[in-house]
């Protein structure tokens, strides 16, 4: 899931993209307005964590401009917990108010709460042939047998499954996981693949992730 986060504090905004990142999640961060509303506006995304005082266009009129186009949730983030501030919020569309500071721990529940209820919800449970994820739990099982990933292979594997049954090329792989364009030179993609195959495939006869010449890795159930 992609999450781009408005904030234009430098130091904030970085410990958000780390925390999120860490948790699983894709991060873009832009530190002002008017390229808030623009990557909102073009790009597309789970969640918007936006901040009210940004230089440029602040939160409310990127969210009053974002409303009338799409339905992305969006999380304010602000030091104004004033109640004013609060229903205005809510009232222009958005879909939960979380007062600075906070615990990262209440963000993410807040972040996986607005993600399961919203529109863009998906199953916490993902299951191909006697492979599950789940993804509240971070926990990977093959059968019986609990896996352990890092959390790029975490990521990586979510991406897979989600998409399952649909061949993925290198390029966005890159681009979910890791956040990158990617250079044709670089083997980073399949490196990762190799290493994930060697966990989930490797010690079993059915292999799920499969590799399809010239264009990328579909994982799938097959015959």
């Amino acid at each position: 899931m992609r999450i781009l986060i408005v904030e234009d504090e430098y130091k904030t905004a970085a410990y958000l993209a780390k925390g999120l990142t860490e948790s699983g999640y894709v991060t873009d961060v832009v530190h002002n307005g008017t390229d808030g509303e623009h990557q909102a506006q073009t790009q597309d995304y789970d969640l918007i964590l936006l901040d009210v005082n940004l230089p440029g266009k602040d939160g409310w009129a990127v969210l009053e401009s974002l409303r009338q186009s799409k339905p992305t949730p969006v999380l304010f983030l602000t030091a104004r917990g004033g109640v004013e501030d609060r229903v205005k919020g809510l009232e222009l569309g958005a879909d939960d108010y979380l007062i600075k500071p906070f615990a990262f721990s209440e963000l993410l529940a807040r972040v996986r709460s607005i993600l399961r209820r919203g529109g863009v919800r998906q199953a916490e449970v993902l299951r191909v042939s006697d492979l599950e994820v789940d993804l509240h739990k971070r926990r990977v099982m093959r059968g019986d047998n609990r896996l352990d990933l890092t959390a790029k292979e975490f990521g990586l594997l979510s991406l897979l499954m989600r998409k399952s049954g649909e061949v993925l090329s290198r390029t966005f792989i890159a681009e979910q996981v890791w956040d990158m364009n990617f250079d044709s030179d670089t083997n980073v993609v399949d490196v990762a693949v190799r290493r994930l195959r060697a966990k989930i495939d490797d010690p079993y006869a059915n292999k799920l992730v499969h590799n399809v010449r010239g264009v990328g890795y579909v994982l799938e159930a097959r015959p």
